[in-house]
């Protein structure tokens, strides 16, 4: 009997540096299939990451789409399934974040927070964990990535730290929800990455909270992220894991 191939959707791969393209190699490496979304992308972005990503050996789709629309979740579910297949893995990686200080929060910056934060997170939890019960996969993974809001504050970011500190409360009590039928559910703070937002004044401002001399990077990420969605990692869930290379937050 042919074993299924692995096939894994990952939100919010919207260029070579980011974490969710970081994600997508490391998985891709490892001979899963991958299935990315992506927004406000290049135009070539698409094609060009799938032929990357098909170096490996794997079948890559990605596909561009707003997460904040109500129906992305089910949209992006369907179009995996007819694309590529069930997936077992999903990494709700895409995050939306903008400076709101209790000066400048509003209705406005707080809906759309909250409908890629969280409204996406949670759909496209619920709808992966529907389609694997309902499939004859045995076992499926769910990572949802944090920023670590309850280690400490982050002034000037209340609609991103209110939001993102509700997928932690979700990935604990989901993980319970889903267990019985073999889906584990972690959420994983990378801490500050040096990816698409840094610039050298915060790199500079960063480095010395860093007890190994560097700052983290998208394949520190990938790579705690490979070991969770492994046979490794099957018996971790519900767990919200702080891979920060020891940041110091004082």
């Amino acid at each position: 009997m042919t074993e299924q191939p692995q096939i894994a959707l990952v939100t919010g791969a919207s260029s070579c540096r980011d974490i969710g393209a970081a994600i997508c190699r490391t998985l891709a490496a490892r001979g899963i299939d991958v299935f990315f979304t992506a927004w406000q992308a290049d135009r070539d972005w698409i094609p060009s990451f799938e032929a990357e990503l098909a170096t490996f050996g794997v079948r890559a789709r990605g596909f561009l789409i707003d997460l904040a629309d109500s129906s992305a979740a089910a949209t992006v579910h369907q179009t995996v399934v007819e694309t590529l297949g069930q997936p077992s893995i999903l990494i709700n990686n895409a995050a939306h974040s903008t400076q709101t200080d209790y000066l400048s929060l509003d209705a406005a910056a707080l809906d759309t927070h909250y409908a890629v934060n969280i409204r996406s997170t949670l759909l496209l939890s619920v709808e992966f964990a529907r389609q694997l019960q309902a499939s004859p996969l045995l076992s499926g993974r769910i990572i949802n990535m944090t920023s670590g809001q309850e280690r400490g504050p982050m002034p000037g970011e209340l609609a991103y730290v209110a939001t993102k500190g509700a997928i932690s409360a979700f990935t604990q009590t989901f993980a319970q929800e889903v267990a019985p039928f073999g889906v584990t559910v972690n959420a994983v703070n990378p801490g500050p990455t040096d990816s698409t937002w840094m610039t050298d004044e915060i790199r500079s401002a960063l480095l010395p909270k860093f007890p190994f001399g560097r700052i983290g990077t998208p394949n520190d990420v990938a790579r705690l992220i490979s070991f969770l969605v492994s046979g490794e990692g099957a018996w971790i869930t519900g767990q919200i894991l702080h891979s920060e290379g020891g940041f110091i937050r004082q």
